[in-house]
C-alpha cells in the first residue's frame, strides 16, 4: 500500500486524521495525527411519523418514470408583436405617473436616450426591455399581429 503523505510503499496503512483531513499513513507518518476507528455503522433509520410527508424525491421516485416531453414555448405564448403605437403608450403610460424620461431611465436601469428614442419610435427593443416597459408602466405593448388582407 502507499503512504499518502511521505509517499513509501509500506505493508500496511492505518486511518489517521490530521488537522480536518483523513489519510492512509504508514506507521511512522501516523504519529503526526489522531488514529481513526474504523467508521461507526449507520445507526437504523427510524420510520417517519404519520403526519410528516415524505421527501419529494421519495415521491418522484415511486411514482413511475417522470415524462418528458419536448414544449415548444413559441406556440405556447402565441405570436404577439409590438403594438404600431408602442411608442406613444410608453409616452402617454409614463406622463400618466409623472415622471420625467429620466426618471424612467433610472427605474428600467437604462440611458435616458434609450427611453427617448423608444418613445418616439425609432428603437426597436429588445423582449426583455419590452417586458420591463410593459410590467413597471402596467402597460401592453405588444398586441395580436393583424391578418393579411384577402386578395
Amino acid at each position: 500500500m502507499l503512504c499518502e503523505m511521505c509517499g513509501n510503499e509500506v505493508e500496511s496503512t492505518s486511518r489517521v486524521r490530521i488537522e480536518r483531513s483523513v489519510l492512509q499513513l504508514c506507521p511512522a507518518c501516523a504519529k503526526f495525527g489522531t488514529a481513526i476507528d474504523p467508521p461507526p455503522a449507520a445507526p437504523p433509520v427510524a420510520a417517519a411519523p404519520a403526519h410528516r410527508r415524505p421527501p419529494v424525491a421519495a415521491t418522484r421516485s415511486a411514482g413511475g418514470p417522470r415524462r418528458l416531453e419536448e414544449r415548444d414555448l413559441y406556440t405556447e405564448i402565441g405570436e404577439l408583436e409590438l403594438a404600431p403605437d408602442w411608442g406613444q403608450r410608453v409616452r402617454r403610460a409614463r406622463e400618466a405617473l409623472a415622471w420625467t424620461p429620466e426618471e424612467l431611465a433610472k427605474r428600467l436601469n437604462e440611458k435616458k436616450s434609450v427611453v427617448l428614442k423608444a418613445e418616439s419610435g425609432d428603437l426597436h427593443p429588445p423582449d426583455g426591455l419590452v417586458r420591463k416597459l410593459e410590467h413597471l408602466l402596467k402597460v401592453r405593448l405588444r398586441a395580436e399581429p393583424e391578418a393579411p388582407a384577402p386578395e
